[in-house]
């Protein structure tokens, strides 16, 4: 996809080029910060391009390596950040994918300058993405060192965020959501929300500035809905806005509700990241993902999953199938994902690649080159492709077989997932650079 705008291109060239203006110690100054961190800037075109075996711009070497090499380090005559404008490298004129995993190892640890601006960069060139519906993110750690991936950006809606044990009320109520928090899951719990509960100075709709913290934000929110309770030491179900009383003493799923609101208000970028090791460490079956808590045996594909898709189309239709799974719009959810799963067979696509090779590429690296796997998967895929013809997927296809049962919809949407999840495990990024 070509999402990002020439417009952002060149800001982001520009911040590169020239500068990035910060407030430090009462002044204004300029900062610079390079794109290739710690490395020489050969060596960091290494890491994400083979140049012996890319085309020289000067008739006197045979190779893109030596090119660069003569005109960087021997007689650095290239001009700065001259590689965003190079047609070789494909990021002026690329697709996303390939411009989005460069900035990707820009900020990876290995590469930046970790007593340089490189969080100032990065935070500028996030809101620059962010027009134009992309992010950079902490996809994983290394050495305890955030390592960024891409992902689309989804903009905070003006709605008001319900909380999971109102969202999920009818369930809880039904017994169709049943939760157990123990006690030593609890106080890891609040320890961990406890850390995160920074007092910061808010003003209020008079202008009137005060101190608050992250926690009587989150009580605040749940006002909003319910009274915030916990049990005494009487057993009693008594008024409180004791965050480690709320934790500790109370239902299950009001604990949820302080999770996902913490993550809403809180200032650690980490987060959820941090949050959903606890959970899993304690073995609860559900999870945060993008700031709601969701049922982890309904798997939603993980980021670190996520992470292999190189294609931004795809990457999109599953984000947007998640999403409306966790809102409960299932026809919806099941739309997008037989949209990605098409997307899905068409990945390696190309020229002298048709959508058949595709899939048989596909199947061949999910399958190990062993025979009986390879069948499975192929049945796999074909029973889903006869499925996807027969029954009204789409909403619009109204000569096929009407899905009326929520539950089919249920049904097809994790019969879908379950081999879409493995599958994109399995794409090598189709050598986009």
């Amino acid at each position: 996809m070509n999402r990002i705008t020439e417009i952002t291109k060149r800001d982001i060239l520009d911040l590169f080029r020239n500068g990035l203006e910060i407030e430090e110690f009462f002044e204004t100054k300029t900062v610079i910060y390079y794109y290739y961190g710690r490395f020489e800037e050969i060596d960091f075109l290494k890491r994400l391009y083979d140049l012996e075996k890319m085309p020289s711009n000067d008739s006197r070497f045979i190779n893109a390596e030596q090119d660069i090499l003569q005109h960087t380090l021997n007689n650095d005559d290239y001009p700065c950040c001259w590689v965003f404008e190079d047609e070789r490298f494909s990021l002026q004129n690329g697709e996303d994918e390939i411009y989005l995993r460069f900035l990707c190892e820009v900020f990876h640890p290995v590469v930046r300058y970790e007593k340089g601006y490189w969080k100032e960069f990065l935070t500028e060139i996030n809101k620059l993405l962010q027009n134009d519906g992309y992010e950079l993110y902490p996809a994983d750690k290394m050495s305890n060192r955030d390592v960024y991936g891409w992902r689309i950006f989804q903009r905070e809606e003006s709605v008001l965020f319900i909380p999971f044990s109102q969202r999920n009320a009818k369930g809880i109520k039904e017994k169709k959501i049943t939760l157990s928090i123990n006690r030593k899951a609890r106080n890891q719990i609040y320890q961990f929300l406890k850390r995160c509960n920074e007092q910061y100075q808010a003003t209020d709709e008079t202008g009137w500035k005060h101190n608050t913290t992250i926690a009587a934000d989150v009580f605040f929110d749940i006002r909003q809905f319910y009274v915030p309770k916990c049990f005494n030491s009487q057993k009693e179900y008594v008024e409180t806005e004791n965050l480690k009383e709320f934790i500790i003493s109370n239902s299950p799923f009001c604990v949820l509700d302080a999770i996902e609101l913490f993550a809403k208000h809180s200032m650690i970028d980490d987060f959820e990241a941090q949050m959903n090791t606890i959970l899993k460490l304690n073995e609860i079956t559900f999870q945060l993902n993008n700031g709601k808590i969701v049922n982890s045996f309904d798997a939603q594909i993980n980021k670190s999953s996520l992470e292999a898709v190189q294609e931004a189309g795809l990457k999109e239709l599953l984000q947007e199938a998640s999403k409306y799974y966790n809102e409960n719009n299932l026809q919806i959810a099941v739309e997008k994902l037989w949209d990605a799963f098409e997307r899905l067979k068409t990945y390696y696509c190309s020229a002298i690649i048709d959508k058949k090779k595709s899939v048989n590429k596909i199947v061949k690296d999910m399958s190990n080159n062993q025979q009986p796997y390879m069948e499975m998967f192929e049945k796999e895929f074909h029973e889903l492709t006869t499925l996807g013809n027969n029954f009204r997927i789409r909403h619009h296809e109204i000569t096929k077989v009407d899905i009326q049962d929520k539950r089919h919809f249920e049904y097809f949407y994790k019969r879908c997932l379950s081999l879409i999840s493995i599958a994109i495990k399995y794409l090598d990024g189709r050598n986009l650079l």
